[in-house]
C-alpha cells in the first residue's frame, strides 16, 4: 500500500485530501481543498491563495489517476463542488475531472445528515451522478475492490455528540497486509469513532485533531482529544497522522508533546517543513503591508 498525502492545514489549505495506491486500485479520498474566509477577522492573504491554487493544481493531476472517490461528508474542504469557488478554487472544470468515469463512495445524502449537508449533496449527486462509473451510498457497508476491501463506517458525528456540523463516515482499506484508516472530521471527540476504530486495529490511522483554535467554542477538546487519541494508539499501536483543524491552532506542537505515541502532520510524512499558513495569517498579512515578521517556517 502506498499512501500519498495531498493537501491539509500543514501544507497550507484547509483539507485532508489523501490518495492511496492498494492492490492495484488507485483511491482518492475526500478531494477538496478551501480557505478559511476569515480568520482572526482578517480574509485569506495572497500567500494563502497562492498556496490553495498549488494545492489545487497538485490534487486534480492525482484525480486523473485515481479509480475509486470517497467523500467523507460535504463540508467544501472535502469534497470540490461544481461551482467557481475562490476560497475552494473550485468550478465545473475540475469537478469534472475529479468525478468523471469514477467509482463514488459517499456519505450518505439523506440520512444521518444536517440541513445544510443535505443540501450541499443534492447539489452534489445532480451533478456528479450523470458522469460518474457508479455511485454507492457507503455509510455502515464493506465493498470488494477486486482483493481490496474498502469498508465505511456508520455515520459517527463531526466533532461532539450531538454537534450541529452533522455526521461523517470514515473509510477503512485493506489490502491484506497493511489497514489504513482515513477518520476525516472526527475531532477525536466522540466514543462512536474512537471504539470504530479500536475495533478495525489499523496499522495507519489519517486524522483530524480537535479544533482548539475556536477557543471557548472547543472548551474541553484539548483533553479529549488526547485522551481519546491515547487510547487509540495504546489499543492498536498504528501509525499516526494527524492534521487538518488542530494545526489551525498554532499551538499544536504542545498537542502532538502530550501524545504517547508522537504523530506525524502531512508535511512530515512527506518530509517537508510544515508550513500552517492559516494559524499565522495576522503574521502574513503584517508581512503583505510590509512590516517586518519573523515566523516559525519559510514561505518558499
Amino acid at each position: 500500500m502506498r499512501i500519498i498525502p495531498l493537501a491539509s492545514e500543514s501544507l497550507g489549505v484547509r483539507s485532508l485530501a489523501t490518495f492511496v495506491e492498494a492492490g492495484g486500485i488507485r483511491v482518492l479520498i475526500d478531494p477538496g481543498v478551501a480557505l478559511g474566509p476569515k480568520r482572526y477577522g482578517l480574509p485569506p492573504a495572497g500567500v494563502e491563495l497562492e498556496t490553495l491554487r498549488r494545492m489545487r493544481r497538485k490534487l486534480q493531476g492525482y484525480a486523473r489517476r485515481a479509480d475509486v472517490v470517497t467523500v467523507s461528508h460535504y463540508h467544501y474542504d472535502h469534497h470540490t463542488p461544481f461551482f467557481e469557488g475562490l476560497y475552494e478554487s473550485s468550478s465545473e472544470e475540475f469537478a469534472r475531472e475529479i468525478y468523471a468515469g469514477k467509482l463514488l463512495f459517499v456519505k450518505h445524502p439523506r440520512e444521518n445528515i444536517n440541513f445544510s449537508q443535505r443540501k450541499r449533496a443534492w447539489a452534489f449527486l445532480k451533478r456528479a451522478g450523470p458522469i460518474a462509473r457508479g455511485i454507492e451510498f457507503a455509510d455502515g457497508r464493506s465493498f470488494d475492490l477486486g482483493g481490496v476491501t474498502l469498508e465505511a463506517s456508520p455515520a459517527v458525528p463531526h466533532g461532539r455528540e450531538g454537534s450541529k456540523l452533522g455526521f461523517v463516515v470514515m473509510v477503512l482499506i485493506d489490502d491484506g497486509s497493511r489497514r489504513l484508516i482515513h477518520a476525516s472530521d472526527i475531532q477525536l471527540l466522540n466514543r462512536r469513532s474512537v471504539e470504530w476504530i479500536i475495533d478495525k486495529v489499523p496499522d495507519v490511522l489519517i486524522t483530524g485533531g480537535p479544533p482548539t483554535y475556536l477557543g471557548k467554542r472547543a472548551e474541553g477538546s484539548w483533553e479529549t482529544g488526547i485522551k481519546n487519541l491515547n487510547e487509540i494508539i495504546r489499543e492498536t499501536n498504528a501509525e499516526i497522522i494527524l492534521d487538518h483543524h488542530i494545526v489551525r491552532d498554532r499551538r499544536y506542537p504542545e498537542f502532538f508533546e502530550g501524545l504517547e505515541k508522537r504523530p506525524e502532520t502531512f508535511a512530515g510524512y512527506l518530509k517537508v517543513e510544515d508550513r500552517p499558513l492559516e494559524a499565522y495569517r495576522r503574521e502574513l498579512h503584517d508581512m503583505e503591508r510590509g512590516k517586518g515578521v519573523e515566523l516559525p517556517f519559510r514561505l518558499r
